[in-house]
């Protein structure tokens, strides 16, 4: 009971999980992260990153732009 409440208060939780020992290689080979860890943190940042992204279509007729703005204009800016 120490041990979990002492993890809790740190934020963090010891558990047990099983793997996919080629997906940790190809994680470890993309990120260059090398214990297990750290891929799995690294991934429940990702996920939780993403999924706190509001989806474009979310935003459809909520953005309103400013009556003299010349979408066209500022196309050919960027180019």
């Amino acid at each position: 009971m120490w041990c979990i409440v002492m993890c809790m208060k740190a934020h963090t939780l010891r558990t047990n999980i099983v793997l996919d020992e080629d997906l940790l290689k190809e994680a470890a080979r993309l990120t260059g992260i090398r214990t297990k860890r750290l891929l799995v943190h690294e991934g429940l940042l990702a996920l939780v990153d993403t999924k706190r992204r509001r989806p474009l279509s979310a935003l459809r007729g909520k953005i309103k732009f400013a009556p003299n703005y010349d979408y066209k204009a500022a196309r050919s800016r960027t180019r």
